[in-house]
């Protein structure tokens, strides 16, 4: 069960309650988004790949492209990745960086055509199997200020902690952190004087504003593992199916930070450790029809990926007061610490499906140009899980995202045996409604070596998106956030070598 501050809803855990903060929608949006990958050459073209064929990225993307082979094939590709994250707080920059190498494709096809000779519109087929990098969760981002900031992870307690009884706040989460810690207190006495039983609001002694720092590591990726068959009929119709088997690794670890000035507290610690693993199951089914020998035109239908997921979660935090004398409980304060229990849920996420489709025109022998478009409806994603009330993050899930159109082009030039390529990809804002642009774009290009039993593909591909984090949630009289936002440039950089090996 997680305790994520980020954005408040009320969830449940074995026979007790707490009423926490739950992050599982934003789950639904990390593990839903994929970029098109695959080998060398298909990720030169900006991914493209509906109408394409021969290639053995078709296994875990147009899956009928793989009626086009005529020999078998295995490929290795090799991939580096430089994740760069420029972050802007209070108009301060912050600049990080992450580095990964990866085998981000390995596949392998076996051929079957049919004689020229032999009967029949059936001209033969293909069956493929590839593990397959989809995504990459390995980043780092933050921010550090030396401005004063506007708000105090104590107001979020605050708002956070009104209504809830003291016999019960303990439970409550990170806001049961910051009562244990003594960050906010029970008002005890009423307007009268009289000493409540029970006492529902709260208060701090800690009155003015901190200077804050955060940082966050994320680890991880998920994969693909993908059967697929395309078949051949009368090399003007190809048709193929694919079984995919995905599998997630993602972990995060939050350190946010407060410092004082003249106050009774000197600073507080928040750390988070989120963990999760799973795996989950989809269908691919795809045509490609050549109504005319230079022209391909491709369509592909994705099921939605059912994951079933594991979630462990944890936090601490540390208070550091300057030797305070608490005069309501008699205590002087020191460093306080309290920490969660680990808790753990498992749950299932059903990522949308999608459907695209493509066109490619060749010229002649010369080259070709491809265009794929996407549709994905990020809203339809839904949390399902005996271990938590999910209908707060399917609400947020609602309410949050929305439906995207991506695009991608690309083209390829023949000269002899060598290969030249470039492409483009858009890949629309999936939040509805929003200020702000987090659509992402990615430019590549590549060359390729074509012998008669051996290819080699090298592509550079860098690819650019905005996003914005924020720590917590503090709520104005207009129901605005106003708790620290921190807005973030990302920058990755991929170099991607296949080696190919017909057979």
């Amino acid at each position: 069960m997680r305790l994520s501050y980020l954005f408040g809803a009320a969830l449940c855990i074995l026979s007790f309650s707490v009423n926490a903060q739950s992050g599982y929608f934003e789950d639904a949006l990390r593990f839903s988004q994929t970029v098109p990958a695959g080998s060398a050459r298909i990720m030169a073209l900006g991914g493209t790949q509906w109408s394409l064929g021969g290639d053995v990225s078709n296994i875990a993307g147009n899956p009928a492209g793989l009626g086009f082979f005529r020999t078998s094939e295995a490929s290795i590709t090799l991939g580096y990745t430089d994740w760069k994250s420029d972050t802007r707080f209070m108009g301060q920059l912050r600049n990080y960086a992450t580095t990964d190498f990866a085998i981000p494709n390995l596949s392998v096809v076996f051929a079957s055509p049919k004689s020229e000779f032999e009967r029949g519109s059936f001209k033969g087929g293909s069956f493929g199997i590839s593990i397959q990098r989809i995504a990459n969760f390995n980043n780092e981002f933050g921010f550090f200020s030396d401005q004063m900031g506007e708000s105090s992870i104590i107001d979020f307690f605050l708002q956070d902690s009104d209504g809830i009884p003291e016999s019960e706040i303990e439970s409550y989460g990170l806001t049961g952190l910051g009562y244990l810690t003594y960050l906010i207190n029970p008002i005890i006495y009423d307007q009268g004087g009289n000493v409540i039983s029970n006492p529902n609001t709260y208060d701090s002694f800690v009155l003015g504003f901190p200077f804050q720092d955060e940082n966050v590591t994320q680890e991880g990726s998920a994969s693909q593992i993908t059967f697929s068959y395309g078949g051949n009929f009368e090399h003007k119709l190809f048709v193929g199916g694919s079984l995919g088997i995905r599998s997630i690794s993602y972990n995060s670890f939050k350190i946010y930070q407060e410092e004082f000035v003249n106050e009774p507290l000197a600073s507080l610690s928040l750390s988070e450790n989120l963990f999760i693993n799973g795996s989950g199951v989809n269908l691919s089914l795809g045509v490609i029809y050549k109504p005319i020998d230079y022209v391909n035109l491709g369509f592909n239908f994705q099921t939605p990926t059912w994951y079933s997921l594991n979630d462990e979660y944890e936090a601490k935090i540390s208070a550091n007061y300057n030797n305070y004398y608490f005069e309501q409980e008699d205590v002087t304060l020191g460093r306080e610490e309290a920490v969660t229990d680990i808790f753990l849920s498992t749950y299932g996420l059903n990522s949308p499906l999608k459907i695209g489709g493509g066109a490619t025109f060749f010229v002649g022998k010369k080259g070709f140009i491809s265009a794929d478009l996407d549709w994905v409806d990020y809203s339809t994603a839904r949390i399902n899980s005996n271990d938590f009330d999910e209908e707060p993050d399917n609400q947020a899930i609602r309410n949050l995202y929305t439906s995207t159109v991506n695009f991608r082009l690309g083209a390829e030039a023949r000269i002899n045996d060598f290969r030249l390529r470039g492409g483009y990809a858009y890949f629309g804002d999936p939040y509805m409604d929003s200020n702000f642009d987090r659509t992402t774009q990615q430019l590549s290009g590549g060359v390729g070596l074509k012998l008669n039993n051996l290819s080699l593909d090298f592509t550079l591909v860098n690819q650019t998106f905005n996003s914005i984090y924020r720590s917590y949630q503090v709520l104005d009289s207009q129901n605005n956030n106003y708790g620290p936002m921190t807005e973030i440039e990302n920058s990755i950089f991929k170099g991607v070598l296949t080696l190919g090996i017909n057979f």
